[in-house]
């Protein structure tokens, strides 16, 4: 049993199998307007990862049995990058089987900004390297089963369209 650095609630993140569970995932799209470029924070998942190796995706991790989405979104943030953030509004959700761990993951995508760009810390555990990309850099994280077609890609657009004033569908 461990408490929540953000809110003090008690968390469970006891090391029971995933396999045939549900598990939730908060990611945020962190971005930042550079000179008039608006930028999204990328970071690589290291090597040594079992699930998607060397594969750049939106930071954040799963939500610990009792936790609230936001705080663990933001305690992921702080774990794996050393930085705290100001959490937006939910723009995007998707499902996805993780084949490693036998589990079935709802991934929740909420719009974020650190607080402080400034002295990004990587866990190496977790990432390798990161990038601040504009839309039209997106092509520079394809690869390693991204591409044009991938979910998080698709949904990445969809944040740039939402920041640059696109409708809600509905």
């Amino acid at each position: 049993t461990r408490f929540c650095q953000v809110t003090g609630v008690q968390t469970c993140a006891l090391p029971i199998s995933a396999v045939g569970k549900q598990v939730i995932v908060a990611c945020a799209f962190i971005h930042h307007n550079f000179d008039g470029v608006e930028k999204i924070f990328m970071p690589k998942r290291a090597a040594t990862k079992k699930f998607m190796p060397s594969v750049f995706e939106l930071p954040g991790g799963h939500v610990d049995f009792g936790e609230d989405i936001v705080a663990g979104l933001k305690r992921e943030i702080r774990e794996e990058f050393g930085k705290t953030i100001t959490v937006g509004d939910p723009f995007a959700a998707f499902t996805y089987h993780n084949s490693v761990k036998g589990s079935h993951s709802i991934e929740v995508v909420y719009f974020a900004q650190f607080d402080d760009i400034g002295n990004i810390q990587l866990n190496p555990k977790d990432h390798s390297e990161y990038k601040w990309l504009s839309f039209d850099e997106l092509p520079k994280v394809f690869g390693n089963g991204k591409d044009e077609t991938d979910e998080e890609i698709q949904l990445i657009k969809r944040g740039f369209a939402l920041l640059d004033g696109a409708q809600l569908k509905f």
